[in-house]
Order: structure tokens, then sequence, then C-alpha cells
């Protein structure tokens, strides 16, 4: 404790020693920095206070030169609103003096108005007492007289309305069938075509007459062969170096020809080959039917249809109608129908669609129901075809009811196509009628694989299933479909029926 107590008093007498000394050594240093120091605050009062007075002596100049300001200021608004002051008693006593004259003015008006009232009820007395005295004079009231004026007024107008109307529709009509001779002119002339009638017969060259015998075979089996295959009639005559085809069926003639045509090249003719040649034939057909389907859409501008409708619109080639091409046909009339759909402001692309699709139906088998409009209809909605199109192909007939223009453009280019001069021939349509009724009355009975029409529809051939029809049955089939043929057809000369149950004629019968 006396230690720590000796430590602390030595502390305090060495600090105060140290600060005498300090203060000692530099006190002299620190009077000269605080007179330094005072003479620089003096300055800068000194400075300070001429900045002030500068500045006062600004402010009141400037106080001096607002105040002119102001003054020269409210001299000119006192001199301004001295003025309008002026210009607002000139205005006033303007309008004092309008108001006098308005008021003379109405006044005057006043005494007018009351002179033209007392006009105005005189003239209603007279008026009533005129009304009056026309009503005793007449002895009908105005109510009855304006009546009996608007009666007749009216039917004269109705005979002027009516005498009207007829004229009207008579330069109507004149000017409609004008119109119409006139398109329909122009629209033959830009697509007429020549048209040829399709024949029921090919005619097939040979390198000699020595084919002949080929084609024939052994005991007649090569061409028994090729005819049951191909459902054609060879006609092997005099004619030198050919040999024909005959068929109401396009589509078999033209595989038979085919087949025949390559049989003959290749001269290995035996029923093996014939039946694989007949087949390879039928591939390529099928083929230019696809072919045929989209060149008459190229043709006929038509785009966007499905495969399926192009392929059914090919089989049209081996179609005809009076003697006329279909697929020709179609052709024709889609053209002629965008001539007139074109000229009459109409969907030209609707048109030409409707008019190449609308005999699409007569492409389709014999063994489906109805008419060639609906099929061809029907077939085309499956494949999404507009239904402004679909109309224009089921009503062109009048099936249906037709629904746009279009639609009755497609039926008046189909019969432009069908009725000009050259067209169609009746007897060739009635022919192959009548040849494929013989077929379709053959397959309306049981038993019957296929059928065919021979020789002109003297002969028709049926090949029967043999598991189901006997030899005594085959031959009973035969009677039977001779008497459905006597008596549901009118035909020349006679007809024969064969009945063939395994290769061999078992049913005969004219």
């Amino acid at each position: 404790m006396e230690t720590f107590i000796g430590i602390i008093l030595g502390l305090l007498i060495g600090g105060g020693g140290a600060y005498a000394y300090f203060r000692y050594q530099y006190r002299p240093r620190l009077e000269e920095e605080e007179a330094r120091f005072r003479a620089e605050l003096e300055q800068r009062r000194e400075i300070a206070e001429r900045e002030n007075r500068t500045l006062i002596e600004e402010a009141q100049q400037e106080s001096k030169t607002l105040r002119q300001e102001t003054e020269k200021v409210a001299e000119r608004r006192y001199q301004d609103l001295a003025r309008a002051e002026e210009r607002v008693d000139r205005r006033n006593e303007k309008l004092d003096s309008q108001a006098k004259r308005l008021e003379a003015r109405e006044q005057q008006l006043n005494r007018r108005q009351s002179a033209i009232d007392k006009r105005s009820n005189q003239l209603e007395k007279a008026s009533e007492e005129h009304l009056a005295r026309l009503e005793e004079i007449g002895q009908m009231t105005v109510d009855e007289a304006r009546l009996q004026l608007l009666e007749d007024v009216e039917k004269e107008a109705r005979q002027d309305m009516a005498r009207k109307m007829r004229e009207i529709e008579d330069e109507a009509k004149e000017t409609a069938d004008a119109k119409a001779r006139k398109l329909i002119a122009e629209a033959i002339q830009r697509v007429a075509s020549d048209q040829v009638a399709e024949l029921v017969v090919s005619v097939v060259p040979l390198p000699s007459d020595d084919m002949k015998g080929r084609i024939i075979g052994r005991s007649g089996r090569n061409i028994r062969a090729f005819e049951q295959a191909a459902g054609v009639d060879i006609v092997v005559d005099d004619t030198p170096e050919s040999v024909t085809i005959s068929s109401f069926d396009s589509v078999r003639r033209e595989v038979a020809r085919r087949a025949l045509a390559k049989l003959i090249t290749d001269g290995r003719i035996h029923p093996a080959r014939i039946e694989k040649l007949i087949k390879d034939a039928r591939v390529e057909v099928e083929k230019d039917i696809r072919d045929a389907g989209e060149q008459a859409a190229y043709e006929a501008n038509v785009h966007g249809l499905h495969p399926e409708i192009l392929k059914m619109l090919g089989r049209l080639k081996y179609r005809t109608s009076y003697g006329q091409n279909q697929l020709h046909h179609a052709v024709e009339a889609a053209k002629i129908a965008g001539i007139l759909a074109a000229e009459l402001g109409a969907d030209v692309e609707a048109a030409k669609m409707g008019a190449l699709l609308h005999d699409l139906g007569k492409a389709m088998d014999h063994d489906q129901e109805g008419t060639h409009a609906k099929l061809g209809a029907e077939f085309a909605r499956r494949f999404r075809v507009p239904a402004h199109v679909i109309n224009a192909i089921e009503s062109h007939h009048h099936e249906v009811e037709q629904e746009t223009v279009e639609a009755i453009i497609v039926e008046a280019a189909d019969a432009i196509s069908g009725a000009r001069p050259g067209a169609r021939r009746e007897s060739l349509e009635n022919y192959i009628k009548r040849v494929r009724t013989l077929e379709e009355i053959a397959h309306s009975f049981q038993g019957v694989e296929s059928a065919y029409a021979l020789q002109a529809g003297r002969e028709i051939r049926i090949l029967v299933k043999p598991d189901k029809i006997d030899d005594l049955g085959a031959l009973r089939l035969s009677k039977d479909i001779t008497k459905t043929i006597e008596d549901s057809m009118q035909y020349p000369g006679q007809i024969q029926v064969t009945v063939i149950r395994e290769t061999r004629a078992v049913g005969f019968a004219k």
C-alpha cells in the first residue's frame, strides 16, 4: 500500500514538472501564433464589412429601380383601365340604343301579329263556311271525299305499277335470254373439242395369220381361258392379221387388249401365262385410271382433291353416256362452268370442282344402290369435299334443292356439254344399258360367281360356284335366267345363256 501511494506521488510530481517545462519552453511561440491569428481575424472582419456595405448599396439601387419600374407599370395599368372603362361605356351606350330599337321592333311585330291573327280567324271562318257550302252542294263530307280521292289515286297507281312491272318483266326476259344465249355460245366456242363415239370392239394386230391358231390353242383351250379370265369375247375371223376383242365394258376390253398384245409379243401363250398377263394388265389399267384422274383435274384447273377422288374420277375414262366419254364430258363441263361463273361473278373454283365431279357416281360399280348423283355426292362427302360443292353434285338432276348459284351453273354446264351437236349418241347408250342389264340379271341369282355379256349382247356366259350348284342346278339356273330375260327385257333375235361349272358348260338355253 505504501509502495502504491509512493508510485502515485512520484507520477504527480513528474507530471507537474513536465508541464512547467513545456510551458516555459513553448509560451513565446504560442503568443506569436495568437497575435498572428488575431491580425487575420481583424483583416477578415474589415473585408466582410466592405462586402456588406457593397451589398447594401446594390440592394438599395435595385430597390430604387424596382420602385421606378413598379410606378411605370402602375401608370400603364391605370391608363389601360381608363381606356377599357371608356370602351365599356361606349358599348353600354350602343346596347342601350339597340335595346330601344328592339323594343320598338317588338311593339311593331306585336301589332302585326294581332292583325295576322285577326285575318287568320276571318279566313278560317270563311273556309269553314266554304267547306260547309261544298258539302251541302256535293252531299259528301270531307273525309268521304278524301277517301274517294285516295281510292281513285291508288287504283290509277296500281294500274301504272302493273303496266310498269309487265314492261320490266318483258325487258328482263329479253335481256336474260340474250345474255344467257351469249354466255352459252361463248362458253361452247371457248371449250369446243372433237368428240368421237366410243366403240365396243378393239382390234389387235397380229404379226401373221399363224398367230391366230396359237391364240385359239389346242381344242380352243387358250381362247376359252382368255375369255373366261378377261370377261370378253375374242372374235377370230377372216380379217387378215388381226383379231377383235368385243365387250361393252371398256375397262375389261382395255385389259384384254393389253394382255393379248403382250401375249403376242411374248409368244408364250398358255392358260397360266394368260392369267398372269391379264392380272398385270389390270394393274396397268388401274395406274392409267389414276393418271387419267390427275390429268383431268390438271386440265380443269381444279386442285386439292383427295387421291381416292382422283382415282374414281379417272374411271370415267372408261365410261360413256350416249356415246360421250364421261371423263372428257366432266373436264368440258368444268371449263364451261368456270367461264359461266366468271361471267356471273360467282365462285369460279367451286363451280369448276362441282362440274368436274358431278358425274362421279357413274364411275361406281352397278351393285351400289342409288342414283349416280347421290352416289357421287356421298363419295365426295367421305373425303371432305366442301358442302356447297357436294350440293352442286347432288342437285344437278334436281334430286335435292339447289342451294347456291354455283349448283345452277353446274347443271347448266352439264346440259351444255351434253346437248351440243355431236356430243352424244342415243343408240350406243341403249346398247350398253341392255348388255349391263343382262349381267345384272345373272348376278341376281344365288351361286353365280361372275357373268359376262359377249357378242354384242347375243350371249351371256355365267360362271357358277361348284360347291353351291351341281350340274343339274346349273341346267335349272340357265332355264331360270332365260325366263327372267324373256319376261323383263326386249331384245332382237336370240340370246344364248351358257352356265359354266368347273370349266365345263353344263347349262345351255336360248
